[in-house]
């Protein structure tokens, strides 16, 4: 954080004005900021008497402070060698080294001043400002008390002392040091009561600590000014957004909206139609916010804060090509810019190019160290390519006295952003007592999964089963195979081929049934909560039969957080023959069902904190000509996440519902299930 200060001028008339020169109103532009009219008036005097000493000294500090910080240096050094033991030239010379942002030679140079006048409060509060602009914070403190030791209660010594206060507390908040950072800010309330600048970092401060509850207490008692009521307002919408209360972010932007009128900077406008066009995009109003944005696009074209809110906008509707040339635009201008660089890794990612992702979001902590958010976007990707085992333990048991015990292992272990190598190791032993059948089988397999572009992934595994039934030995060969594929944006396609056993109790596993299943999965997504998922799999078997089987379900996103959705489903089947003594293989079979699905997602779930899922469905089935059956189906899981590298969960299952194996069963699933990330972070990454 950069500081100004700006000198007390303390200029002595000298001798040489004994020519009644008046320069009183010179002094008048210093004091009151109005550089230009000072630098033309010094330049005035200088032009009849070029070596007064004052008049230089005064045109110096006007042109340096009118934004010619080098002219001001050269202009003070001269004056250095003309007066080598002037105090006063001492210290303008010192603050053109501040101006021209030199502050490492101003450091030592302010030293050497106050070791000649300890009690000189310019070269006291100048060291200080110095060493804040050198984020030595704590050094600082220390003069800028020395400097109101010396003249107590001086507005520019207590200025710089609440900068420099900011200045440390965002250093601790960088380090994550939160509790610290919070001392020094409250700190700083003692010293300047309700300060604006103070509340808003303070109230940042418990955003990024994800303190909500004391953020909005801090806006809160921003408001009490009638003043800052739009950046409390807008403050207070962003804690609503973060809580997932989207309505009241939107009516809180909409109210600091409208509040703007003809006294309101230009800064707090911008923040405040800012806030207003993301909370519409939040509550998923795109064409009002649309509306809003192309208005100020034609005002403000090339502006990086317009084109920040377009390229969010494309984000929530998943137009990422449109969102990332937005972004370049946006590091074109500024290749510093925080939105350009993050905004862009999101979208990168999105698109499924990892590489560019990653580079975005390293850029952006090149120039913002420790950002919280680009840091944790880094952690969140390596997680998706950092090599995992996951283990899975179940027992099933069903009203047909059919019993299993399963234990399945999965490792994915990536080598690149692109290529990962899978295997599995799966264990189930089935029985039952009343037909006196029991079998198990052991499945190892290993592939790879490969993308091949941006928006499209090969994955293949191959292996064997080797079973033990009753009255049969054998060994089969098992093989996955699929390619899937993003078409267009909001759409998510898989073809595919999967050989693999009829393993549903004992008896099907003794007869050895081989399936070949050629298989799509299609889902849509819209931009208007609605969803829509079909797959469709056709089966040929050893035994000469023959399955197709439809399932689509249709869908809306009640909430986004936790989510929640209700739909219908529709399930179709009909077998080539029916052999329903051997397993079920009705000649056609129609189901339908209402749901409701109720997730805290594992992956966005954070260490220390529980995920669950829960699905009720109910409804009606309909095997060949028979009437119709009612039906149901819960589902449940609840798990913790012990740390960013291992969580766990309980699950069930319970319905009543034909599937191809089973008619008039009731099914019944428990298991647990444990994953573990082998490493801290990808292989691939150092």
């Amino acid at each position: 954080m950069k500081l100004k200060f700006l000198f007390l001028l303390t200029l002595i008339l000298t001798a040489s004005f004994s020519f009644a020169q008046d320069m009183q109103q010179g002094f008048t532009y210093l004091e009151t900021g109005k550089y230009a009219k000072a630098e033309t008036f010094f330049l005035n005097i200088l032009k009849e008497y070029p070596d007064n000493k004052t008049a230089r000294l005064c045109y110096g500090r006007a042109i340096g402070l009118n934004g010619k910080p080098k002219e001001a240096n050269t202009l003070f050094t001269n004056l250095l060698a003309d007066y080598p033991t002037d105090f006063e030239v001492k210290l303008n010379y010192g603050e053109s080294l501040l101006w021209n942002s030199n502050f490492t030679k101003a450091k030592t140079y302010f030293k050497g001043l106050i070791e000649e006048d300890p009690k000189s409060f310019p070269a006291l509060l100048s060291y200080a400002n110095t060493l804040s602009n050198l984020k030595e914070y704590e050094k600082a403190l220390t003069y800028v008390d020395k400097a109101l030791e010396v003249l107590p209660g001086n507005p520019n010594a207590l200025t710089s002392k609440k900068y420099i206060y900011l200045g440390y507390a965002y250093q601790k908040q960088q380090s994550q040091k939160y509790d610290e950072a919070e001392l020094l800010l409250k700190e700083n309330l003692k010293l300047f009561n309700n300060d604006k600048d103070t509340l808003l970092n303070l109230a940042n401060l418990y955003l990024i600590a994800n303190r909500l509850d004391d953020a909005k207490a801090t806006y809160h008692l921003l408001a009490e000014n009638p003043e800052n009521k739009i950046s409390a307002l807008n403050g207070l919408a962003l804690v609503s957004h973060l809580n997932g209360k989207e309505k009241d972010a939107l009516q809180l932007s909409t109210q600091a909206f409208e509040s703007i009128n003809k006294t309101t900077t230009a800064t707090l406008t911008q923040q405040t139609t800012e806030r207003y066009a993301q909370a519409l995009i939040w509550n998923k109003k795109y064409k009002s916010a649309e509306t809003l944005i192309s208005n100020l696009i034609a005002t403000k074209p090339n502006e990086n804060w317009v084109l920040a809110l377009r390229a969010t906008l494309n984000i929530y509707k998943s137009d990422f090509k449109k969102s990332v040339k937005d972004y370049d635009q946006i590091l074109v201008n500024d290749s510093t810019s925080f939105d350009g660089n993050l905004g862009n890794a999101n979208a990168l990612k999105a698109l499924g190019k990892y590489e560019d992702a990653y580079t975005s979001a390293e850029n952006t902590l090149k120039f913002y160290k420790n950002q919280k958010d680009a840091t944790n976007f880094i952690k969140n990707l390596n997680t998706t390519f950092t090599p995992f085992y996951e283990g899975k333990a179940s027992y099933s048991f069903d009203n047909g006295d059919n019993e299993a015990f399963a234990f399945n292992n999965t490792l994915e272990f990536p080598f690149s952003t692109k290529f990962k190598i899978l295997g599995s190791y799966n264990y189930r032993s089935t029985n039952n007592p009343v037909t006196n059948n029991e079998a198990t089988s052991n499945d190892f397999s290993l592939g790879i999964s490969y993308q091949l572009f941006p928006n499209t992934t090969f994955k293949g595994t191959a292996g064997l089963t080797s079973a033990k039934a009753t009255t049969n030995d054998y060994t089969q060969f098992l093989t996955d195979i699929s390619i899937n594929i993003k078409p267009f944006k909001l759409q998510d396609l898989t073809v595919g081929y999967k050989r693999e056993l009829q393993s549903f109790n004992a008896e099907l596993l003794d007869r050895e049934i081989v399936q070949n299943n050629y298989y799509a999965n299609y889902s849509l997504n819209t931009n208007f909560n609605l969803g829509w998922f079909t797959q469709y799999f056709y089966t040929s078997q050893s035994d000469d039969n023959a399955r197709n089987l439809l399932f689509t379900s249709l869908y809306y996103n009640i909430l986004p957080k936790p989510s929640l959705k209700a739909g219908i489903n529709y399930q179709y089947i009909t077998f080539k023959n029916q052999v329903p003594t051997i397993y079920f293989s009705p000649e056609k079979f129609n189901a339908a069902e209402v749901f409701a699905n109720i997730i805290k997602d594992e992956n966005t779930a954070k260490p220390k904190e529980w995920f669950y899922e829960l699905t009720a469905a109910t409804g009606l089935q309909y095997i060949d000509n028979d009437s119709s059956q009612s039906t149901y189906r819960f589902q449940g899981k609840l798990g913790y996440k012990f740390s960013t590298r291992c969580m766990a969960n309980i699950f069930a299952t319970r319905s009543n519902i034909a599937s191809a194996t089973a008619a008039g069963f009731t099914y019944n699933e428990i298991g647990i299930r444990f994953k573990w990330l082998l490493f801290e972070k990808p292989i691939f990454r150092e």
